[in-house]
């Protein structure tokens, strides 16, 4: 079928296998809109006929992106070009390229050369014969992403939900490297794993959500700590700066004492106000250069974001709803620059200490799955994101009716025009102050479902993006930077993508109740049998603590909720055998399960079992939570994003606390010590 074809031409996907035995054909409705949303006209059949002609005579010499891998063969496009087909390189930053000649040809005239250019990306040029002519992006890339050096564990934790006694209300890159310290030097963590820090989309409220930011290249300035900035000493407006520490100090206390919830707005609106008065500040000559160097590095990228937040403050966060001849305030353009720039410092003294903590890896970013569509990245750059549609995910066991998390997805065929730099650039920012980065949802480089504006999210279908080129540049980014890349592989995930990924170094995520012998009896999975190559833990943000499981307290939450598919009964029956046999198994290794406590250490020890590399444990766990820091499918029927580190009975746990915490002391101390052992 015509229609068909056009859509593989694009890799908009016409079905899909949920499940190996299982086919489910897509709309065609939703085909013909995808196709409309990359530009393509699939209304009628006369325009799909006329679409797959121009595509045909459009066909390139070369493919956008090639990618060489060091070691491997030249790509199979260079080998099938005519023979005397004469090729140029131009290397990436006009390095020389000593390993290949600056000139080659095809065939019997002058074979292709064995050895690789150098790593990095350069533009390749071709002209054959007859006088047709192509040019392609080469990507030479590094065999395997760095590895971790040695097995280690550490914590994962949401930055906003753990407060010290200097929190201005919510969690602080302050916070974060006296964390980082305390986990390092104490209890020899190798990292700590936070959400993302992406800068948020103000609102009223703002989306506490860090999965939907503004943009994912700059860190939210909420995150600072006021007093830690250079100027504040030397701030001569002491009263009204004195007057804002206290309220900062108020909102921490509404939370710590009243029960309150984290207030992001309320927090961003004192610090804004603090942080006005120290931009004021004459900076020394020693940090106006490098505040100079930063912005001279950034170029139009940060002078883009920090336009958007200037005018987004003035007439609020959709730009639809701007005056068309808005013009932004300069002064507000430069204090943006500067905020982003002193989050930038903040982020890498806190990767400073977690190393100085004797830490391997230290900080752990999270790159979320995509932007808001009315934020900085989009109005930045448009023509990348694909208008009209969103990500989502199609019906599976988790979700009947599919999901649509409201992110317009990078278009794959502007990505590739671009040579992909805007994706790079991207990796750079995010590996600048990490010793790993976590991609959530990892299989997004490879498809993403996309939902075209009114369907429903069970009316989408996947669309296919370069995987290797998205996979070559991750890992050459890696490279040069030095950090380890995890992904955030759950789910339904094709079996050629895990299988990608695992050969170029990219670690997966193991989550202990997921890991069953699904192949087999369907038992929990030996630990021996577990992947080595993988960050491993018991729960994550979207799944209940621990000692919620343990319960089954989180069943009853769903139920009041009203966010249960079946009978609540048989929901609980179905979870409580669940973990009945789970604990069976750590006794049956000779585990301690007698108690709460001893039975979330006796999980966190089934793990130090298993041959993983990296083993992390949910901060909260340590301290007996049973909030869930998310729950997915509510919006306000739910505090997401919003909720302190608590102990069992509710009450919030300072970082102070926790380091006192007998609980949390035996728990790292025993993973510690079982992750040492297994080394």
């Amino acid at each position: 079928m015509d229609l068909a074809r056009l859509a593989g031409l694009y890799g908009v996907a016409t079905s899909y296998q949920p499940s190996q035995d299982v086919t489910v054909p897509v709309p065609e409705a939703t085909v013909r809109a995808v196709l409309g949303v990359l530009g393509v006209d699939a209304s009628t059949p006369e325009a799909v006929t006329a679409a797959l002609a121009a595509a045909e005579a459009a066909a390139r010499l070369l493919p956008p992106v090639l990618v060489q891998w060091a070691g491997a063969a030249a790509p199979a496009a260079l080998a099938a070009l005519p023979t005397g087909t004469r090729m140029r390189l131009a290397a990436e930053d006009g390095v020389p390229v000593a390993p290949w000649p600056p000139r080659w040809t095809t065939g019997p005239d002058g074979p292709l050369p064995a050895g690789p250019p150098p790593l990095g990306v350069h533009r390749l040029y071709a002209e054959t014969p007859d006088g047709r002519t192509g040019e392609a992006v080469l990507v030479v890339a590094p065999d395997r992403a760095p590895a971790p050096p040695r097995r280690s564990h550490g914590l994962l934790v949401q930055l906003y939900s753990l407060l010290s006694d200097r929190s201005w209300g919510m969690g602080d890159l302050g916070d974060l490297a006296e964390l980082a310290t305390w986990a390092g030097r104490t209890h020899g963590a190798g990292f700590l794993q936070i959400n993302p820090l992406h800068s948020a989309v103000p609102g009223t409220p703002t989306d506490p959500s860090p999965y939907r930011p503004s943009s994912r290249r700059w860190a939210d300035p909420v995150y600072l700590r006021v007093e830690d900035v250079p100027e504040y000493g030397r701030c001569t407006a002491r009263t009204a700066l004195a007057a804002l520490a206290e309220q900062g100090a108020a909102l921490r206390q509404e939370v710590l004492d009243k029960g309150a919830l984290i207030d992001r707005d309320a927090v961003w609106a004192v610090k804004r106000a603090a942080l006005e008065l120290l931009h004021a500040v004459p900076r020394d000559a020693a940090r106006a250069a490098d505040l100079a160097r930063f912005k001279d590095a950034a170029g139009a990228e940060l002078t883009a974001h920090a336009t958007w937040c200037a005018l987004a403050e003035r007439h609020g966060p959709d730009p639809r709803q701007w005056p068309q001849d808005a013009e932004p305030d300069p002064a507000r353009v430069d204090f943006h620059t500067w905020l982003a720039w002193l989050t930038d410092s903040q982020l890498a003294a806190a990767q400073r200490a977690a190393r100085d903590a004797g830490m391997a890896l230290g900080l752990v970013h999270d790159l979320a799955v995509g932007v808001h569509p009315g934020g900085a990245d989009v109005w930045a750059r448009p023509e990348l994101h694909a208008a009209g549609t969103t990500v989502g995910a199609p019906p599976d066991a988790f979700n009947a009716r599919g999901q649509d998390w409201g992110l317009p997805p990078w278009r794959p065929d502007a990505l590739a025009a671009a040579g992909y730099a805007p994706y790079r650039a991207l990796l750079r920012a995010l590996f600048r102050h990490a010793g790993a980065l976590r991609i959530d949802h990892v299989m997004g480089l490879f498809r993403l479902w996309w939902v075209p504006g009114g369907c429903k999210p069970s009316e989408g279908t996947y669309v296919t993006y370069d995987g290797e080129a998205m996979l070559a540049l991750l890992v050459l980014e890696a490279h040069r930077a030095g950090t380890v890349v995890i992904g955030e592989d759950l789910g339904t995930v094709e079996p050629r993508v895990r299988q990608a990924l695992a050969r170029r170094g990219v670690l997966g995520t193991s989550v202990l109740w997921f890991e069953r012998d699904w192949e087999g009896d369907g038992r929990p999975l030996e630990p021996a049998a577990w992947r080595a190559d993988c960050l491993a833990t018991v729960t994550t943000h979207d799944l209940p603590p621990t000692a919620a499981k343990l319960t089954g307290s989180h069943v009853e939450l769903r139920a009041r909720l009203g966010l249960l598919a079946r009978p609540v009964e048989q929901e609980k029956a179905e979870d409580a055998a669940d973990t009945a046999e789970w604990l069976a198994r750590l006794q049956e290794l000779g585990l301690d399960t007698g108690g709460e406590e001893a039975a979330v250490r006796a999980l966190y020890g089934f793990l130090a079992r298993t041959p993983a590399r990296l083993v992390g444990v949910w901060l909260p766990d340590a301290v007996g939570d049973r909030r869930p820091q998310n729950l997915p499918g509510t919006w306000d029927q739910y505090p997401n994003g919003r909720l302190p580190v608590a102990a069992a009975a509710g009450r919030p746990v300072t970082l102070a606390r926790l380091a006192a915490s007998e609980r949390a002391d035996g728990l790292l101390r025993a993973v510690a010590q079982g992750v040492g052992g297994e080394a």
